[in-house]
């Protein structure tokens, strides 16, 4: 038998290390944290009535990242059990044991050191206290102690995810506000129904992994009452930057048509509950996040042209 060739031994190695980056870039929650940098970003648009700076803008959303990771990769080392029991999860890295806990531990510390130091020494203190309150909270308040106890685990634990916005806001101004305190509780009630909307999808995997969510402990109908009228809130409070002064026309808009589509999404599942409406309702939310921080920015630059405009008649 021939030995392989100083080729293949090359393209198996590259492969093997490609692999390995894909499984720990997968313990970061890409996806998740997409949300979390764009909400970061926005607040500092919000917070400062323009722009940001590009190198504060970067270095925000680098630390920021960083923690999430951080708190992501965490998650990862104490839910893997869980994540094994779960179809949807089972091929996680660790889950999986292609990672080891111990690897992801020391991989986890890691993010969350070069966050912490990368936003204080960099942005400013405030930030990259938040930024460490935020992994501290995700793990070990959510994660730790809600997640396996209490069906309300994702209504507590949605500060963590929440607390982009805050980091976003005292990056660009040192300091946090009321306005920022909204935005912090756009995330937080947005989470509830968008979690349980996938929750009521996957209720038979949660049950069988023995995770009281909702859907498990309360049954279906009454989960989707709780999303309907985290909905409403959630659609409230987003007009309630209005009163603030910090956004306009545009953002309301933008706002007042988004909110309706997610009422009347959340009131047909709550009609006709089956489980393509419970995940073409999960995967609106998150366009509507995305769609209403997006608006915040576009309300923000068009308030700029407009003025600048102005200033030159």
């Amino acid at each position: 038998m021939s030995m392989p060739n100083s080729a293949v031994l090359a393209r198996a190695i590259t492969t093997s290390r490609s692999n390995a980056l894909r499984d720990y870039l997968t313990l970061m929650k890409p996806g998740v944290m997409l949300l979390v940098l764009v909400t970061t970003a926005a607040s500092m648009w919000v917070a400062l009535g323009e722009a940001p700076h590009p190198w504060t803008l970067f270095l925000t959303l680098v630390g920021t990242l960083l923690a999430g990771g951080s708190a992501a990769t965490l998650n990862h080392v104490l839910d893997r059990d869980m994540d094994a029991a779960m179809p949807r999860t089972s091929q996680r890295p660790i889950a999986a044991g292609r990672i080891r806990p111990g690897q992801a531990t020391v991989f986890a510390v890691i993010l969350g050191v070069m966050s912490f130091a990368l936003l204080y020494t960099q942005v400013n203190p405030l930030a990259a206290y938040l930024a460490v309150g935020g992994i501290a909270f995700y793990v070990l308040v959510y994660t730790a102690w809600l997640k396996r106890r209490t069906p309300q685990n994702i209504v507590i634990g949605g500060a963590a995810g929440a607390v982009g916005p805050l980091i976003g806001w005292a990056a660009a101004t040192g300091r946090l506000e009321v306005a920022a305190v909204v935005l912090f509780l756009i995330v937080f009630f947005w989470t509830p129904p968008h979690f349980w909307a996938l929750a009521v999808a996957l209720r038979d995997e949660y049950a069988r992994a023995r995770v009281p969510m909702l859907p498990v402990v309360a049954g279906v109908e009454a989960t989707l009452r709780q999303v309907y009228f985290y909905t409403w809130v959630t659609v409230g409070i987003t007009l309630a930057m209005l009163p603030l002064g910090q956004l306009g026309w545009a953002y309301a808009l933008v706002a007042v048509v988004l909110g309706a589509r997610y009422l009347r999404l959340t009131r047909g599942l709550l009609r006709q509950t089956t489980e393509g409406r419970a995940r073409a309702l999960y995967g609106y939310s998150i366009v509507y996040l995305f769609g209403v921080f997006g608006a915040m920015v576009l309300d923000v630059t068009l308030h700029q042209v407009v003025n600048a405009l102005l200033g030159r008649m």
